[in-house]
């Protein structure tokens, strides 16, 4: 049995030499409920992978702060924005609903294609009107900051959710991966541009909408089949 199971054991079962009393009427004590346990855990995974999150926002923040890249700050506002959408899912685990976890999924798939659009209008754009990019070390550094900070949040995420059994956390955490794919990206961009190659940012943007595309298409199935199972 892995480590992981081991841990849901103990949040369910308690200390493995701990047995439950039984009182004079026959009842049980000493024992949680599963469902309680897996209410705490998710909301567990859930808070720590939006601190993480939050903490590397703010990370970029200070960069932001002392450079004052309009670039920086667009994608400052869109992980602030990103990481908001752990709170859903947080309330369907305290709340320890299966309808309002799927519910919260597909909000999370949503959230993902429309990035996807957002990424490929704005690499289009970048193809037709190429635009210089400035603030490259900085930008540079907040994409290391946010690929670091959001794959440890898609670790958290995904861990998680394959403990718990929760298609709408492992949603949650390739949403994480494809913000830190965003944020790599930045960073090839800003390598790439240092280099003279200017058209390499959008470029760059239309093979990160393809893996995007791709990733929401992923977590668009595991959505349904878990609602198909459900049915």
């Amino acid at each position: 049995m892995s480590r992981e199971h081991d841990f849901l054991a103990r949040e369910v079962h308690g200390p493995a030499d701990r047995e439950p009393s039984t009182d004079a009427h026959g009842h049980h004590h000493g024992l949680i409920d599963p469902s309680i346990a897996r209410s705490r855990a998710g909301v567990r995974v859930v808070g720590l992978s939006l601190a993480v999150l939050m903490a590397t926002a703010l990370a970029q923040a200070a960069v932001f702060v002392a450079t004052g890249s309009v670039a920086l700050l667009a994608d400052l506002i869109h992980n602030f924005g990103d990481a908001l959408t752990a709170l859903p899912l947080g309330a369907a685990f305290l709340l320890r609903s299966r309808r309002a976890e799927r519910a919260a999924g597909y909000f999370v798939v949503i959230t993902i294609f429309i990035s996807a659009c957002v990424a490929a209008f704005e690499s289009v754009d970048r193809l037709i009107h190429p635009q210089p990019i400035a603030h490259l070390l900085a930008l540079g550094l907040a994409g290391t900051i946010g690929f670091i900070g959001n794959e440890l949040a898609a670790i958290i995420r995904l861990r998680g959710g394959r403990r718990l059994d929760s298609p709408a956390l492992i949603a949650d955490g390739h949403h994480a991966r494809v913000d830190g794919l965003v944020s790599l990206g930045v960073v090839f961009s800003a390598i790439a541009v240092a280099f003279g190659l200017r058209l390499a940012d959008p470029i760059i943007g239309l093979a990160i909408t393809a893996v995007i595309v791709r990733i929401t298409w992923q977590s668009w199935r595991t959505i349904r089949t878990d609602t198909t199972h459900a049915h």
